[in-house]
């Protein structure tokens, strides 16, 4: 069973898309947590103790864990392990955007494959198929390459036209062709713009998306799920963190998205 399958083993199991963004920014961290010897750690524990039932992936982007140094780390390889030992059936998804030469690649994988213990992880694309070979070659292992991103600059080059098609769909359709002999290359395309997240359907087919920006950054559920389920009614892996970590009752938070999801599916 690859990173894919298990994800869509959970979707069935409990009817969800929801992925939750550990992003426990250290700064934010509630004033309870920070007599622990991990505050990131304990917080991340509370978020997955409250919002288990209701996810399908867990996703910490990792910058908010290396800006503490070696603590930082340790909280979340913590956080892997808890996630391991407890809801092993839950995709961990490493929010990296990885991307540089294959020996680097190697180094990288090591990390986050096999110390961290991650089931996928977000890859940029620009140094082409050989920084990402050795990623694709672990077929048990998710490979999320940034597609189309829903911040506001996202079109300074993913918007550029390259034989008339902008430079995102391109990439699109590289990775359907190409780089996905082993079924194993999922899309991270963002949910402020449906029509562009519409058009990524088109071209991947059935191909899973990571989808960022509902929540905060203002993506619209309805337009993004209408936008983006595949024939299975599943293929999208929506993503919100701070809309529900920081919320005041983040199981509260989680279960309104999950249904608000599940609404339009």
């Amino acid at each position: 069973m690859n990173a894919i399958e298990k994800y869509n083993r959970r979707v069935d199991q409990i009817n969800s898309l929801l992925c939750v963004g550990l992003d426990s920014d250290y700064t934010q961290l509630p004033e309870q947590f920070m007599h622990y010897e991990y505050p990131q750690f304990s917080f991340n524990r509370w978020i997955i103790d409250q919002t288990h039932t209701y996810t399908s992936a867990y996703k910490p982007n990792i910058a908010f864990y290396e800006a503490r140094g070696d603590r930082g780390m340790m909280a979340l390889k913590l956080t892997l392990e808890y996630l391991h030992q407890n809801h092993p059936d839950i995709l961990t998804i490493c929010d990296a955007k990885r991307g540089d030469n294959g020996v680097t690649s190697l180094a990288y994988v090591s990390a986050i494959f096999d110390w961290f213990g991650f089931d996928a992880v977000t890859l940029h694309s620009y140094l082409g198929k050989d920084s990402l070979a050795p990623y694709l070659k672990r077929t048990e292992k998710g490979c999320i390459i940034v597609c189309r991103t829903s911040n506001p600059s996202a079109g300074e080059l993913q918007d550029l036209l390259v034989d008339g098609k902008p430079l995102w769909q391109i990439v699109a359709e590289k990775v359907r062709d190409d780089w996905n002999q082993n079924g194993n290359c999922m899309l991270v395309i963002g949910a402020t713009y449906p029509d562009d997240l519409r058009k990524a359907r088109e071209i991947a087919g059935e191909m899973t998306f990571l989808i960022p920006g509902v929540g905060a950054q203002g993506g619209d559920v309805a337009q993004t799920v209408q936008a983006g389920l595949n024939g299975a009614k599943k293929g999208m892996i929506i993503s919100s963190s701070r809309g529900i970590i920081f919320a005041e009752d983040p199981g509260a938070a989680a279960k309104e998205l999950r249904d608000e999801i599940n609404q339009y599916r």
